[in-house]
């Protein structure tokens, strides 16, 4: 099913998108689902713009549930990532502004998953990548590389700005 973006709450000014989004860590046997696209040369973390009238916990559910097929619960809030890229893709040449919410997926003890889902830059795919491997891949939130080693039981606030 194609996501329906005009509910997210996104917005374009000039040369100028901001977006609220709402991610997933999900973690089986020592390896993080990320997601790739059919247009995008790198991997990026499951999730997705939060709508209106949405919490970032209904959002992560949502978009986990549209991206993988499985209804993950939510075992807590780990990151808030701002993040400031210049835009690829869809976004081509913008200056972006991301505020993410970050929530840690309670595992279900299996990688399958029942994905057939589509983004803005195409069909999308699910890959299980090893923790211990992440450096060798582009691969997006940065910071995952070393902080899902050992994930803080407080909430981090990480702020990210790319050249």
């Amino acid at each position: 099913m194609e996501q329906d973006y005009n509910k997210d709450c996104c917005m374009t000014a000039d040369t100028n998108w901001f977006r609220y989004r709402a991610a997933a860590i999900i973690i089986e046997d020592g390896c993080i689902l990320l997601a790739s696209n059919e247009t995008a040369d790198y991997f990026y973390s499951v999730g997705g713009g939060v709508h209106m009238g949405e919490t970032a916990e209904e959002a992560v559910i949502r978009e986990v549930y549209e991206e993988t097929g499985i209804t993950y619960e939510v075992e807590r809030l780990a990151f808030i990532h701002e993040n400031f890229f210049k835009g690829n893709g869809s976004i081509e040449g913008l200056d972006c502004h991301e505020v993410a919410f970050y929530f840690l997926m309670k595992p279900r003890g299996t990688q399958e998953l029942k994905s057939d889902s589509y983004c803005a830059d195409g069909k999308e795919f699910m890959n299980w990548i090893p923790i211990s491997e992440l450096e060798k891949y582009k691969a997006y939130p940065k910071f995952f590389r070393e902080k899902l080693n050992d994930i803080s039981h407080q909430i981090e606030h990480i702020v990210t700005v790319e050249d």
